[in-house]
């Protein structure tokens, strides 16, 4: 379960920050001795603007994680990434500001909320090479990533939002066992958080196996005691699953699932769902993307809204259009729809609307700028 959050703050001096941030990045690149030392450095601003025509009082997106702001245009997120790939030794650093920060790492004032990942990184001479890596980092779940430009569609699935981790801190090890199989095992603090909140570490493990050169199947776990929430007593544990496949050289789909489960003081609470994905490369700079999907909340405990027998599905498509490889331009319809009144809409003389609609439709513009 993730924590939802809907403070959206300023972004005026984030912006300004992220544009001093990236004049830096640009001029160190050009510099011979950062070339020399292996250092990389790259980044990506991105912005939106979503409307909901529920119209809700709230002015949010409900059950959303990053496009939560509704008929407002929003700085998502501006992020700078400062690497040295291993050789033996690296590391990597991605410094995240923006709103989709905040939700992120909701309550975090210390000087790591503004760090996504930092870590060290060590390729050990242990056969093909362990490698090692210590500190914090994304989590290993999930089909989808923090980072829009990464995925097929701009607002992320409810199984990204609701069913897994965001980071860990800890660390990981990964072995390349073949040249189509690949494990690591995570030994973490916890989920979305740089320090314990028990006596217990989380454990987690990756099985990345290339059943042939166009299929892939990968299977993720975490383990552990959580305690996220007050009424959390036991252990807390999620399995993961990722099927991708080529169908041609421009149509891909992608099948994921997840299934979790956390001990309770009122019992043991599940949540479970699947979605699947496919893109069209209509050109190099032209494509097209659908996903479809279902999540299932029984107790309404990984959603936090505590609606008994909860059942949340959506269907998003978007098309997507590259301009001189350093924008991206998305524009994406979403419609959310639920068997309960989980979603808003605009308050009247005789309701607040919150709660009291079973399903939405959005329509989103984005755009990120590369550098």
């Amino acid at each position: 379960m993730r924590t939802s959050s809907n403070r959206l703050p300023g972004n005026v001096f984030l912006l300004l920050l992220c544009m001093a941030l990236c004049s830096v990045a640009s001029k160190t690149k050009a510099q011979d001795s950062t070339a020399a030392s292996g250092i990389e450095m790259s980044g990506f601003v991105d912005a939106y603007y979503s409307k909901n025509f529920a119209k809700p009082a709230t002015r949010v997106n409900k059950l959303r994680n990053f496009d939560v702001a509704e008929n407002q245009f929003n700085l998502s997120l501006a992020e700078l990434v400062v690497q040295k790939k291993a050789g033996p030794v690296g590391f990597r650093f991605d410094l995240d500001f923006g709103s989709t920060n905040d939700l992120v790492q909701p309550g975090n004032a210390s000087t790591l909320s503004v760090l996504q990942q930092g870590y060290l990184t060590a390729v050990l001479p242990v056969g093909e090479g362990l490698t090692v890596d210590a500190g914090k980092f994304v989590t290993h779940m999930g089909n989808e990533v923090i980072e829009s430009k990464d995925n097929w569609n701009y607002s992320r699935s409810l199984l990204f939002a609701w069913a897994i981790p965001y980071y860990h801190t800890g660390i990981r090890l990964a072995y390349p066992v073949s040249s189509a199989f690949t494990a690591a095992v995570h030994v973490v603090n916890g989920w979305n958080s740089g320090t314990d909140n028990n006596d217990f570490k989380s454990l987690g493990c990756t099985l990345n196996y290339a059943l042939t050169g166009s299929t892939g199947i990968i299977v993720n776990a975490m383990d552990g005691f959580e305690n996220l929430t007050a009424i959390e007593n036991g252990k807390r544990t999620v399995f993961d699953f990722i099927i991708t496949h080529q169908l041609t050289e421009s149509f891909s789909v992608v099948l994921n699932g997840d299934y979790g489960q956390a001990g309770t003081t009122s019992g043991l609470a599940i949540w479970k769902g699947a979605a699947l994905y496919g893109r069209y490369l209509i050109t190099p700079k032209y494509a097209v993307a659908l996903r479809g999907e279902i999540f299932d909340d029984p107790q309404g405990y990984a959603t936090g809204l505590g609606i008994s027998k909860l059942d949340v599905k959506e269907i998003t498509g978007t098309y997507e259009y590259k301009f001189a490889d350093a924008l991206l331009l998305r524009g994406e319809l979403r419609y959310d729809f639920s068997n309960a009144p989980a979603f808003d809409k605009k308050a009247s003389a005789t309701t607040t609307g919150v709660g009291t609609e079973s399903n939405q439709l959005t329509v989103l513009l984005a755009g990120v700028v590369i550098f």
